[in-house]
């Protein structure tokens, strides 16, 4: 049996996509996975499981979704060893910064850095952005609202090819400790 978190993107925003977190909870047990807990309602839960991959696990959820509810939505799931790996390698002072500037955006896959290679570094500072392991990490000292460079990183030629979703570092933390138990 092993853990994961479901990354679900753009549900429960602007009144689009509305997805009740009991609901998803029923989906999910009802696909077998035990354990099943949502985290706010901006779309994450984490379950146990002994069967499937991350992959084949969020085609699964993501296709049930749909099934169920009406719409489709973008789902990444990784597993606790994958998610704490994430926090740990994180290039900036987490502990030295508020939770609302420091953001990871998780891809369904690798990305590299010739993807970003049109973005100067230079004209956004002191916002700065790494790449990870199917990760990128964003410090926006003014928080996500008012950063240029998330707005530029979002635009769909950058992320073309890959789900891409962001969650704040408290977020970032809480999916690792859930995961954990």
């Amino acid at each position: 049996m092993k853990r994961y978190a479901a990354l679900l993107r753009g549900i429960n925003v602007g009144g689009r996509k509305k997805l009740p977190m009991a609901e998803l909870r029923q989906l999910m047990e009802g696909l077998g996975h035990d354990g099943v807990r949502t985290h706010l309602q901006s779309g994450q839960a984490v379950f146990t499981t002994a069967r499937g991959d991350e992959e084949s696990l969020a085609t699964e959820l993501a296709a049930a979704m749909e099934s169920r509810f009406g719409f489709a939505a973008d789902v990444i799931v990784r597993d606790h060893a994958y998610l704490a790996a994430i926090a740990d390698a994180c290039p900036f002072p987490a502990a030295d910064l508020e939770p609302r500037q420091l953001h990871v955006t998780y891809f369904s896959a690798p990305v590299t850095p010739g993807r970003f290679a049109e973005i100067d570094p230079a004209a956004y500072l002191p916002e700065e952005f790494r790449l990870g392991d199917r990760a990128l990490y964003l410090y926006a000292p003014d928080g996500l609202g008012r950063s240029k460079l998330a707005e530029h990183l979002s635009r769909p030629r950058l992320t073309k090819g890959v789900i891409a979703t962001s969650r704040n570092w408290n977020t970032v933390v809480k999916l690792v400790e859930l995961t954990a138990e």
